[in-house]
């Protein structure tokens, strides 16, 4: 079974993560899409994050009413801050039969020659590009790539988090039953 692994901090999860997902889904040649919450991100700032579990409760509650989409807690037991080749050769040891593609916009693969262990990740599994704007995909790293024209949304984490410490609305950039859930546990103030 080949499996598409979307990893970020979905801090919180909000529309635009939730259409690029289903988007991949749709045109790639994927079983399922897990969204792989991480602890703690080495290229962010943890301070800024809400508790891990609460970011998943979060992930659950956006997808709760979808077959192929899951919510995953893989990094939460290893070691911090999470690195994707580390997720991916233990998931490939719990799941030897299943195939691992990893999802990233445009603006992480250009980065990615500063990942942990990259030429690891780019030798045993597919990447899935949705493209951002600014940053052009330039594959001079000869990874296997697949470039998916995902619409994009100018809605980020940092946003919304700004809007909700301002006490303005936050509305239709999340599914509606996570900006209760965010509001109900004063998530962000």
């Amino acid at each position: 079974m080949k499996i598409g692994l979307y990893f970020g901090s979905f801090n919180p999860i909000h529309i635009g993560h939730l259409i690029i997902a289903e988007h991949i889904l749709n045109y790639a040649d994927l079983k399922q899409l897990w969204l792989v919450v991480s602890p703690q991100n080495p290229f962010k700032q943890s301070s800024s994050l809400l508790n891990e579990y609460d970011r998943l409760h979060l992930v659950k509650t956006a997808i709760e009413s979808t077959n192929n989409l899951k919510a995953s807690q893989v990094e939460f037991n290893l070691p911090k801050p999470s690195y994707t080749v580390d997720t991916l050769a233990y998931l490939k040891e719990k799941y030897p039969t299943y195939e691992f593609a990893i999802i990233m916009g445009s603006d992480s693969f250009c980065n990615l020659s500063k990942w942990k262990n990259y030429e690891a990740i780019i030798k045993h599994h597919s990447l899935y590009i949705y493209n951002r704007p600014g940053f052009v995909v330039d594959n001079m790293i000869g990874a296997d790539i697949k470039i998916v024209d995902a619409p994009l949304l100018e809605i980020s984490s940092t946003h919304i988090r700004k809007l909700i410490k301002e006490k303005k609305s936050i509305r239709f950039l999340l599914p509606d039953k996570v900006m209760e859930e965010i509001e109900k546990n004063n998530y962000y103030k």
